[in-house]
């Protein structure tokens, strides 16, 4: 795990690189001591939207079930529009009373995951999908290639509780 703290022209940001197991398609972005369970909050519409909310915990799907690359970015504000080159982007509320995130696959060791220091209160997630068209899954050929591996960006913000939303929806061809 890398991290920076870089002074914009406009707001503190902190930015770190993470290598995740997005075991079972997905990554979870809980509050440190959440006990959410998202068994049945991936319903169909969850699933295709690859995006579960829980009051203090989301689930963030994923095209392949292995590591993915994760960049987290904190910020002080709502970011600007999504990025246009990301395949799927979606956004969703999380209370985090403990002032405390921790980030990880589903099946990593809670006590080991990466934890980030946000306002107590409720937070935004936006997750932003990258290069999906080019993954390939555990055992296809060239799936630990760099250019095979999905890219996953999730910007965390203070806000005040809003419903979830796809801001952008990927489709795959063929």
């Amino acid at each position: 795990m890398t991290s920076k703290i870089e002074r914009g022209h406009r707001d503190p940001v902190a930015t770190t690189k993470l290598r995740l197991f997005a075991d079972y398609f997905q990554l979870h972005v809980m509050d440190e001591n959440a006990e959410d369970d998202l068994s049945d909050a991936w319903t169909d519409e969850a699933v295709a939207d690859a995006l579960a909310v829980a009051e203090r915990t989301l689930g963030i799907g994923t095209e392949v079930n292995m590591y993915v690359e994760v960049t987290v970015e904190l910020l002080d504000r709502t970011p600007g529009d999504a990025d246009d080159e990301s395949d799927h982007v979606v956004e969703a509320s999380i209370e985090v009373p403990s002032g405390r995130i921790t980030i990880l696959g589903c099946t990593d060791y809670l006590p080991d995951a990466a934890r980030f220091d946000v306002p107590k209160g409720f937070v935004r997630v936006r997750a932003s999908r990258a290069n999906l068209a080019n993954v390939r899954q555990p055992g296809e050929e060239g799936h630990d290639a760099p250019e095979a591996v999905e890219q996953v960006h999730l910007q965390i913000w203070p806000a005040p509780h809003s419903s979830p939303v796809v801001i952008k929806r990927w489709t795959p061809s063929g």
